[in-house]
């Protein structure tokens, strides 16, 4: 089992920056992807960023160039350093890792607004 705590939500005008962060513990295999989702109120889950446990990434369109995701596999943290907000980009954010055979973790979801 994993447990996955994400921290660094909050409320920011657009235009702002805001850096998502979360923590992995419990059994971790490697290797693993890890990554961001959210979900805006009436719309379904939507991947924003994933990252490889051998540093590969890969971002949603609408996200490309203004957000970033990076980890630190020493530390089983990964982080989503988040530009140029905008309000769509209002959503609880989840954190989520993958690993061998099917494990699938998720964060408890941080709340992320952005005032226009």
């Amino acid at each position: 089992q994993a447990q996955l705590v994400e921290s660094g939500g909050g409320l920011v005008q657009a235009g702002g920056s805001l850096r998502l962060s979360c923590a992995a513990s419990g059994s971790i295999s490697i290797p693993n992807v890890m990554g961001w989702y959210r979900q805006a109120p009436g719309k379904q889950r939507e991947l924003v960023a994933t990252i490889g446990s051998g540093g590969v990434t890969n971002y949603a369109d609408s996200v490309k160039e203004r957000f970033f995701i990076f980890r630190d596999n020493a530390e089983n943290t990964v982080h989503l350093q988040m530009n140029s907000l905008k309000s769509e980009d209002t959503a609880v954010y989840y954190c989520n890792l993958k690993g061998l055979h099917g494990l699938d973790y998720w964060g408890q979801g941080t709340q992320v607004t952005i005032s226009s």
